[in-house]
Formats: structure tokens, C-alpha cells, sequence
């Protein structure tokens, strides 16, 4: 697949721009360029919406709600929590619930030995003692500290598990959902970290409830990914672009490809397709 930045006839040009942020819309320093910064506002003033879709949580993905226009959403932590970003409170949240959490660990235990789970939810995030803190957390202590038998006592919008001996984030991926199958829905987006989200839900299913509120269909949406975590969501766009530098499974799931996100990939997509 090649490289494609062309522009797209008027009447098929999307109303809707739906990107993850991380190896996708952002950098690896997690900036923002310039020219991405101008294409974004761009859009705004065109009247097309742009919404990240991540699997950042909430925490990490504040520090980019500048970039974010009037429509004023973000879909955050894998699809489980719709942020309404002006009034700072949740517009839709979709929880796994505590039997569920509990069910589900105690299997990922008992045939995975070695992972330590963490927990995220509206309060913050709350980690078994052995859990491994990603490096943007060690400097935000966890709320609790406990086994994951006593952190699975309330609704969770993800629980996240790691083995620390394990460096493969694919085979880790298929071994856990071998054991828990559907009933919650598991993924990864970068480094052996499972991330468990309730059943169904997505980003392309979260993804979807906010584009019927607002009266767009699939077909008029242009999805930007480059992780498995993005694969629903690419699936389901009418237009879906993979990073030039994404997963093979993504770049094999979209329809277009992009330039690597250190070379603004998705605004130089959005440039051409919108004639900007």
C-alpha cells in the first residue's frame, strides 16, 4: 500500500474527523506541530469537527484538550468515557462492573501467571503493589494501593494488566483473550500492556453513538490509527488511513495510508482530502 494524500471529489469529501492521538496525531515527545496546530484550525473554521479517539485516559489526554474545537468531545480510554471537555464533566461513560472485573481477573490469574493488574475509574487510577507504572504516571500516585480481588469493588471504565517478563505485546494479547473470550473486550495499544474494557465497547461503538447524536453516518467519517486498539474504529469509518508507520494488522485493515505521525501524517492527509 502507498502513500495517499490526494484530495477526494466535493461530494465525498467526509463531515467528520475522528484520529487517535499517540503514533498517530501527535509526536513521540507528545507535541503537536505547528502545522498540524494550523490544519486543525483549519477544519474548525470550515465546520468540520475533529474528535480524538484514544486510549489515552482522561488525565493524559487533558494536556491536548486545547487543540480540540466547538464540538467539544473526546472519546478517551478505548471508547469507555466521552469527555465533554467545556464543561469538564462525563457526557457518556460505559463501565465494566464490579462481578464482571472480578470474574475476569481472577481467570487472567489463573492462566497467565505474573500479571498485576491496575484499575482506572472516574476517580483516578488505583494499581496492585508489583503493577508497573507507565512513566507518565510515576509522578501521580495511585489512588489505592491493594490486590486487584479488593480494587474490583467498583465500577471501572478499564482494567489494565501488565507481565512484566513478557515482551510481546501480540502473543500476550491472544493468550488473555483465549481465556476470557468475549466477555469483556480486550486490546493493546503499543507495549504488553492488555487493556479490558467492558463488552462491546470500542472505539467504533463510542465512536458511533456520538456521530448518530450528531447525525453523521459511517460512511461520512475519516478515521486516522496505527494501533490493534484503532482496528474497530477503522473498520467502521468510510475512509480509514493507517500511520505509514502503524501496526501490520492496521495497515493491512485500512483503506489508505499515511505518512508516519513524525511527519504530521494526519494533517497532510487532511490537507489534501479537504484542499486546505
Amino acid at each position: 500500500m502507498t502513500v495517499d494524500q490526494t484530495a477526494v471529489p466535493q461530494a465525498d469529501v467526509p463531515k467528520l474527523v475522528a484520529t487517535d492521538l499517540d503514533g498517530t496525531l501527535v509526536r513521540a515527545d507528545g507535541s503537536v506541530s505547528d502545522f498540524t496546530r494550523d490544519v486543525l484550525v483549519k477544519l474548525e473554521e470550515i465546520g468540520v469537527p475533529v474528535i480524538f479517539v484514544t486510549g489515552r485516559p482522561l488525565r493524559w489526554t487533558r494536556e491536548l484538550f486545547e487543540h480540540i474545537g466547538s464540538i467539544g468531545l473526546a472519546i478517551v480510554s478505548n471508547g469507555a468515557l466521552v469527555w465533554d471537555v467545556a464543561a469538564d464533566v462525563p457526557r457518556l461513560t460505559r463501565l465494566i462492573e464490579p462481578a464482571l472485573t472480578g470474574e475476569v481477573a481472577l481467570a487472567l490469574k489463573a492462566n497467565l501467571p505474573g500479571l498485576a493488574f491496575a484499575t482506572e475509574s472516574l476517580e483516578g487510577w488505583s494499581c496492585e503493589p508489583e503493577f508497573m507504572a507507565h512513566m507518565s504516571d510515576r509522578k501521580r500516585p495511585a489512588r489505592r494501593s491493594a490486590a486487584i480481588a479488593d480494587l474490583a469493588d467498583e465500577p471501572l471504565i478499564k482494567l489494565l494488566a501488565r507481565r512484566h517478563d513478557h515482551d510481546d505485546a501480540d502473543e500476550l494479547l491472544a493468550a488473555a483473550v483465549a481465556v476470557v473470550g468475549d466477555r469483556v473486550n480486550v486490546t493493546h495499544s503499543s507495549f504488553p500492556l492488555l487493556e479490558i474494557s467492558a463488552p462491546g465497547v470500542t472505539k467504533a461503538s463510542t465512536l458511533e453513538l456520538v456521530c448518530t447524536e450528531l447525525g453523521i453516518s459511517a460512511s461520512e467519517v475519516i478515521a486516522f490509527g496505527d494501533m490493534p486498539n484503532d482496528l474497530p474504529m477503522l473498520t467502521w469509518a468510510g475512509t480509514s488511513y493507517a500511520m505509514a508507520d502503524a501496526h501490520p494488522s492496521v495497515v493491512s485493515c485500512a483503506s489508505h495510508l499515511a505518512p508516519g505521525h513524525e511527519d504530521d501524517g494526519v494533517a497532510r492527509v487532511l490537507a489534501g482530502v479537504f484542499g486546505l
